[in-house]
């Protein structure tokens, strides 16, 4: 029963340092990262609503899954990861 009460502690207090954290952007003026919601989306229209959504995210460019690219982090970018059929089919996120 100790066990249990110390392993449940830790998992609390964990969450309250790590949430923060994750939450946080690293972009300022940025303040939805994701959009998980636009999985299976026509690549066309998510990008009409993460433009509505932040009008400081200039560069949305679709990329072809599995295509290479930089791992630099640029604040005004969200690349729509779209398979042939022009659908998004991995999360956009801002970077």
């Amino acid at each position: 029963m100790e066990k249990l009460t110390l392993v449940v502690s830790f998992l609390l207090l964990s969450s309250i340092y790590i949430q923060p954290l994750t939450a946080q952007s690293s972009c300022p003026g940025v303040k939805k990262n994701t959009w998980p919601e636009l999985l299976g989306v026509p690549a066309k229209l998510a990008k009409g609503i993460i433009q509505k959504e932040n009008r400081r995210l200039t560069n949305i460019p679709n990329v072809l899954n599995g295509s290479p690219v930089t791992k630099d982090l640029r604040c005004n970018r969200v690349r729509l990861f779209i398979n042939m059929l022009d659908y998004v089919v991995q999360t956009p996120r801002v970077g």
